[in-house]
């Protein structure tokens, strides 16, 4: 059984939060978690990290991947664990 795992990268977390979920929100169908880190000691930092454990079908998890990577302060990688 694979295991399908994406991490993402947001660098301008407070600007970008907003179009990230609405990608996420309309590729949920094929998250099963989600995880979200960012520093909160002394500051709330802009930058962050998304790991979503992905299920379904691997064209739709690639779509979602290359939403993510068209935006500016965004990257995103498909990891799949065999």
């Amino acid at each position: 059984m694979k295991c399908y795992i994406m991490v993402v990268k947001i660098e301008a977390r407070r600007e970008e939060s907003p179009r990230v979920q609405e990608i996420l929100s309309r590729f949920g169908c094929y998250i099963r978690a989600r995880l979200g880190l960012h520093e909160t000691r002394d500051v709330c930092s802009d930058e962050g990290v998304l790991i979503l454990q992905l299920d379904g079908d691997v064209s739709e998890m690639e779509k979602l991947e290359a939403a993510l990577n068209e935006m500016d302060h965004v990257k995103a990688k498909l990891v799949v664990l065999d």
